[in-house]
């Protein structure tokens, strides 16, 4: 990995001049300066020369000369000149802003890196690439789809046909809402289409994919008399399968291109943004898309006949394809893809218009999708409150909470419940979500809103029906649900039983259970000081993990220093461990983990770590915990430490004596306590 003296980004409105002026100033300015340089341009193409995260952390000092956002919050830490981009134009102002940055005060750990980050993205394999795209993609549309949706199903208040001047309901302001809601909708797909390319060749690629995206809607027009090619015919549009063609068709057109143009010198760069790139591209992908839309129209009807003709296999296999589909990952791309069939439906159900056929079936389905979506969250909110005793208090609150989701239809709450436990909890989320699809087919539910939850129940059909198949499905899984946790709770009271078990602390006389006496090793030798490091010295919060994952898997705690560490990163992502005082509790629970231990390290300040009281951390009490006893004596035993730190005459003791044996008998004093 590359590393340079100064990382600079440059941007302008426009994009075109001075965005790459400033560039060109900088690197003279560096060059004079014997100083190495790497600047990242945010210019009409987009961002080009881009920064890693490792160049970035191992950089001297940064210079951000722009007019628009570029993301400086990357820089955090470092020592950096912020200014406008006229103010680096020439190379003697440029050289001002590199001094300037050199001279200013930072703090390097704050951004501080893994130096292989640019392997790992190298690493990345080609499935994740085209669902990292693809995902870029559904997460714009589904906005649209949302307000679409949405405000198209509201216009149904004042009557299913209210928005038809001809009718007797006919509302105006009902009228509107539909027009507002269709233009959404209809935006759906170019939308798609758009940012998938975006996400592929940045910038340039929005043009050819918004116009990939029309042409998907509308197919190839053609003359009904003539039979040719007219633009003033109509086609058949191959919608949602067209779009995703189109976005990866735009995307790699653009990176293509790029190949095709980089020859061109740097002073013609603006030319190649606001006309080489958007003329070739467009060109290139509509033709291209215009001369595919009769077998892709043909491919998106088979797979709209598929999925009727799954729903004439009765509605026991069609919910539970949905059901399970949607409890698969919860918010996942198995998730999102049954999610994303319906709100396809649902478009095609709202174009096709009420009573007919086509609406029929897309607003049931929209409907069967919607309430295995809801589900989940309110089984673990049935088990928290049935089965409390059973739950932690973080897994009760976090139930309570996903009633609110739930009802909101936002399934991604019950994803922690799941991971602790993926068999049984996802077999069982699939139950409860597959008999609510099942009965809200039976009960021939309509949902003409792709998103919303109970909020949208008065624009459904049968809505009362609906809300009973998802409370079936609810209690059915809830009931599984507690029977698991139950179950999972009496077989750790039996093993906390067969050895000694020290009480989580409720009070200051929290009593200790009796241990037999071939046992007390196990307790009182729990810290040992091997394991105990004292007088080493980190720059970062990472390095210091980084050492204990080493030493874990060297002292055979441990069986995988890299997956530790991930572990460890992952619970800092969730919230700092950096306590009070100058001590951090950093623990990380996982599999790697062969059994469960406490590592103490005493080093020089750690600036960076953020801590409850903005001081650097001096001292760490790492724990290590097997995933599979989470909750268990060995947690509870760990938990001790938590407490310790509360005390005063433990903390400075231990910050007192650089003995590590001594350090060991403290904590093990603690945990015995």
């Amino acid at each position: 990995m590359a590393q340079y003296d100064i990382i600079a980004a440059t941007g302008c409105p426009t994009g075109i001049a001075h965005t790459f002026m400033a560039k060109e100033a900088l690197e003279k300015a560096a060059a004079e300066r014997g100083l190495t340089i790497k600047v990242e341009t945010h210019g009409q193409v987009g961002i080009e020369n881009e920064l890693t995260r490792g160049e970035i952390a191992s950089a001297r000092a940064v210079v951000v000369a722009a007019d628009k956002d570029v993301q400086a919050e990357r820089f955090a830490g470092k020592p950096m000149v912020s200014v406008g981009v006229s103010k680096a134009l020439s190379v003697e102002e440029a050289g001002k802003l590199i001094d300037r940055a050199l001279a200013a005060k930072g703090d390097d750990s704050a951004v501080v890196a893994a130096a292989d980050d640019d392997d790992l993205e190298e690493k990345e394999s080609i499935g994740h690439q085209i669902y990292k795209h693809l995902m870029n993609g559904v997460s714009h549309m589904l906005v649209f789809v949302v307000a679409g949706g949405v405000l198209t199903a509201i216009s149904f208040l004042w009557g299913i046909t209210s928005y038809d001047s001809t009718a007797s309901d006919y509302n105006s302001f009902a009228a509107m809402l539909k027009i507002i809601g269709g233009i959404a909708m209809n935006l759906m797909v170019p939308v798609l289409s758009a940012y998938i390319a975006e996400s592929i060749g940045k910038r340039p690629a929005l043009v050819p994919g918004f116009v990939a995206g029309m042409i998907a809607i509308q197919g190839l027009p053609v003359n009904a008399e003539t039979g040719l090619i007219d633009a003033g015919g109509s086609g058949v549009g191959f919608g949602f399968l067209g779009g995703i063609v189109g976005g990866f068709l735009s995307g790699y057109t653009i990176v293509l291109l790029e190949k095709v143009f980089s020859k061109i010198p740097e002073s013609l760069n603006g030319l190649k943004a606001i006309f080489l790139y958007p003329l070739c591209s467009t060109a290139i992908v509509g033709l291209v898309m215009l001369g595919i839309s009769g077998p892709m129209a043909a491919i998106n009807q088979g797979m709209m006949d598929f999925l009727q003709g799954l729903s004439s296999s009765g509605p026991v296999v069609l919910g539970l394809a949905i059901g399970c589909m949607c409890a698969f990952d919860m918010g996942g791309p198995v998730n999102k893809a049954a999610y994303t069939t319906g709100t396809l439906l649902l478009g095609t159900a709202l174009e096709a218009g009420v009573g007919t056929e086509t609406y029929n079936f897309g607003t049931n389905f929209m409907a069967a999708v919607s309430a295995a979506c809801i589900v989940p969250p309110l089984i673990t909110t049935f088990a928290v409150i049935v089965g409390k005793k059973y739950f932690s208090q973080e897994d009760h609150d976090a139930g309570i909470v996903n009633l609110i989701l739930g009802c909101t239809h936002i399934t991604e709450g019950a994803i922690p419940f799941m991971t602790k436990n993926i068999i049984p909890v996802m077999p069982i989320m699939m139950i409860g979500s597959s008999i609510a699809s099942i009965l809200t087919i039976f009960f021939n539910v309509h949902d003409p809103a792709p998103h919303g939850g109970f909020l949208v129940l008065p624009v459904v059909e049968n809505g009362p029906l609906w809300v009973l198949a998802i409370l079936i499905g609810t209690v059915v899984g809830g009931v599984l649900f507690t029977a698991f946790k139950k179950y999972d709770y009496d077989k750790n009271a039996k093993k906390d039983a067969e050895q000694p078990v020290l009480e989580t602390p409720g009070t200051a006389t929290a009593a200790v259970k009796a241990a037999p006496a071939a046992q007390a090793p196990q307790t009182t030798d729990f810290v040992k000081p091997e394991q105990v490091f004292v007088g080493e010295s980190f720059a970062s919060r990472d390095e210091l993990l980084t050492f204990v994952s080493k030493k874990a898997v060297e002292q055979g705690i441990a069986q995988d220093a890299d997956e530790l560490m991930s572990a460890f990163i992952a619970r800092e992502d969730m919230g700092t461990t950096g306590m009070t005082d100058n001590f951090a509790i950093p623990h990380a629970k996982s599999t790697t983990v062969t059994n469960a231990a406490v590592m103490a390290i005493k080093t020089s300040d750690i600036a960076g770590w953020e801590t409850l009281d903005q001081k650097p951390v001096e001292v760490a009490i790492a724990l290590l915990i097997p995933d599979t006893e989470a909750g268990t004596t060995h947690l509870k035993l760990l938990s001790k430490v938590a407490e310790a730190l509360m005390d005063d005459e433990f903390r400075s003791a231990v910050k007192g004596t650089d003995d590590a044996a001594t350090i060991a008998k403290l904590i093990n004093d603690r945990l015995n306590a």
